[in-house]
């Protein structure tokens, strides 16, 4: 028996990959499937099922295209929900053989009402590892916000009520030394206060997990569970109901994606179509030169996150400006999602684009001591602090107006164009993407802030303060 885990960072979520002589199982896999098909033809076995432990909302799964690919079963929990494809709606306690190891679906509803986790027992039956999908996180629980709207009388009290029971009837009482294995980690908006960790012993959560207090009372699970909640990215729901439905082949919409055009091709489908210019290249890269009207979200950071946050129809068509041989990876990523509709990429990127004797615009971009001393001249400086709520309470330069990213339709109502503003974040990557959306919307006097807060207190010359009283602009 071998167990995989195949852990993708900038989603924070883990598919797992579990072979026993020549049959496997995937659990909840990604959009893009050769991963696990190339490890079933280099391992000489056949992926019999598809496990799924709830109909996920912060990425597609690859359920259906793995399923047509290999001939396997797909299988949830029990649901009333309408499936578009083939599967195995299992009862809760139904046992599946593969090789020589024995799944035991538990159904745990309170994430989701289907939601379940896998519990394997190995050829001698002993209980050796529980996959529990987003009932049960490494230091944290699923947040049971996300499902509240499925039903009428469905509130995230009453679904937290649920994953109380889940966890004490169906978790608990398994073996200390077991493995658990949960679908995400630090990182994920699936649940607030997750480890780095991306698996533990049930024994070790039993003792560190706050949730699994043996002495907790179901109010007192429901109110931690609940409190402190962010609201959850748009895209959640829309996710939730192509992993129910049905979605594109993964091929088509890469191939749709990947479209090599030239400046001229590439001017003209942005002019026909509509379509988003999406640049997701470096920071500081784009702030040099960039295309008129495009925004800037960096392929190397938060990039689906933020995909998913700030652009709300999931059929914009979008064009896309890469560092060369990435643009494979971004149309991928953008899947991930449920941005299908990627439609080319500049071929030769923003260079061609300049060779072709076409427009660039630019985003100006200081360090953190220049910053400083522009204050020093002028205290009444206008400093936009982009992060989230909860960053710029816990730290922040003194006068700095905070404008979270996660709010940008608001922030931006608020945010004088005739004003000079400069604008940081963490560490120089949300900056940008601010600066980027509002210079697309006609905002010109934004200068970024390079290295974002982490350069401005090694700077050591602006005074901070601990949040005291909210200045902010909603």
């Amino acid at each position: 028996m071998k167990i995989e885990q195949i852990y993708t960072g900038c989603l924070a979520q883990g598919a797992y990959f579990i072979e026993s002589a020549g049959e496997a199982v995937v659990i909840d896999p990604l959009r893009e499937i050769h991963p696990y098909v190339e490890r079933a033809e280099k391992s000489g076995v056949k992926i019999k099922y598809v496990f799924e432990t709830h109909f996920h909302a912060d990425f597609v799964s690859g359920h259906i295209d793995l399923a047509k690919a290999t001939g396997a079963q797909i299988v949830y929990g029990p649901t009333t929900m309408k499936l578009g494809f083939d599967a195995i709606v299992a009862s809760d306690g139904q046992e599946f053989k593969v090789g020589n190891m024995t799944f035991i679906l538990l159904h745990t509803p309170g994430h989701t009402m289907e939601s379940s986790c896998y519990l394997l027992k190995d050829e001698n039956g002993k209980e050796v590892a529980i996959f529990t999908g987003d009932t049960l996180f490494i230091g944290d629980v699923g947040r049971p916000d996300l499902a509240q709207k499925v039903a009428d009388n469905l509130t995230q009290e009453k679904l937290a009520s649920h994953l109380f029971d889940s966890l004490r009837n169906k978790i608990m009482p398994l073996p200390d030394d077991i493995t658990v294995y949960p679908a995400h980690g630090a990182g994920s908006a699936c649940g607030k206060n997750m480890s780095k960790e991306t698996f533990d012993t049930l024994g070790n959560q039993k003792k560190n997990n706050y949730a699994l207090r043996a002495d907790m009372t179901r109010e007192e699970f429901i109110k931690e569970v609940i409190t402190g909640l962010m609201p959850p990215p748009s895209y959640f729901p829309k996710n939730v109901m192509m992993n129910i439905e049905g979605y594109d082949n993964i091929e088509t919409v890469i191939q749709r994606g990947t479209r090599a055009l030239s400046p001229a091709a590439f001017e003209a489908a942005a002019n026909e179509t509509g379509a988003l210019i999406l640049d997701t290249r470096t920071p500081q890269v784009f702030a040099k030169s960039f295309i008129p009207n495009a925004i800037n979200i960096g392929i190397d950071g938060s990039f689906a996150v933020w995909v998913g946050t700030l652009i709300p129809d999931l059929k914009q068509e979008i064009l896309i400006v890469a560092e060369p041989g990435r643009e494979a990876e971004v149309v991928t990523r953008l899947a991930r999602v449920g941005y299908d509709f990627a439609i080319g990429y500049l071929d030769g990127g923003v260079e061609s684009w300049t060779a072709a004797g076409k427009e660039t615009d630019n985003i100006k971009s200081i360090s953190a001591e220049e910053l400083s001393s522009i204050q020093q001249s002028n205290p009444e400086t206008a400093i936009l602090d982009v992060r989230k709520v909860d960053e710029h309470q816990s730290e922040h330069i003194l006068g700095a107006v905070n404008a979270p990213l996660d709010y940008i339709n608001e922030s931006m109502l608020k945010v004088s164009k005739d004003n000079t503003w400069y604008v940081h974040c963490a560490g120089g990557y949300r900056s940008m993407v601010f600066a980027s959306i509002l210079k697309a919307r006609g905002y010109n006097n934004l200068i970024d802030v390079a290295g974002g807060f982490s350069a401005i207190k090694k700077a050591g010359s602006f005074q901070l303060t601990e949040y005291v009283c909210p200045t902010s602009l909603f």
